[in-house]
């Protein structure tokens, strides 16, 4: 069996990924921060990590090479919602295998973690629809909003946007994956 460990400080998306790759024969693990992803590396012994860039209070970049150190096998996907050219040379420079930008649908995952067995087929492209944006960009409101400790004003400041426009989105329910 294949074991990956998820490196995702954002739960949900950590439980939709691992929903997904379980459905594809992996034995997922999750941790939510640097410490925990070298310990659970070194017990676990995964084949493959799927790793965050931007974690609460890190970065993902500065895991890699710890990780690979580790681990020199691993197959190691770096996931990013903000996605450079020079990040992503960072990130191959460092070790990573490959590098990817959320939303990421399960068939784009899947061939990076497994690029020798995954094959594309219509079954696959019709059964794993991608990330939905709109169920990304709240979770992601969410995670900034919980970070300023439910302060609306800053929230809205460090995002960028209205305050009331960040309030409109909030009240929305998600959509379901």
């Amino acid at each position: 069996m294949k074991r990956i460990l998820i490196v995702e400080d954002d739960h949900a998306l950590a439980g939709v990924l691992c929903r997904r790759l379980t459905k594809h024969g992996f034995d997922c693990h999750h941790v939510d921060n640097p410490s925990d992803a070298l310990l659970q590396a070194r017990k676990l012994l995964p084949s493959h990590i799927l790793l965050d860039m931007k974690l609460e209070f890190s970065n993902g970049l500065s895991l890699i090479s710890p990780l690979r150190h580790l681990l020199p096998k691993v197959t190691m996907v770096l996931l990013t919602g903000y996605a450079s050219i020079a990040t992503a040379v960072e990130a191959i420079r460092a070790g990573a295998d490959n590098y990817l930008a959320k939303p990421v649908d399960t068939q784009t995952l899947l061939s990076a973690l497994l690029p020798d067995e995954f094959e594309l087929t219509q079954d696959t492209v019709e059964e794993d629809a991608p990330l939905n944006p709109k169920r990304l960009e709240w979770e992601h409101l969410q995670q900034v909003l919980q970070a300023n400790q439910g302060n609306v004003s800053a929230t809205a400041r460090q995002l960028g946007m209205h305050r009331r426009t960040l309030q409109r989105k909030l009240m929305k329910k998600p959509v379901t994956d």
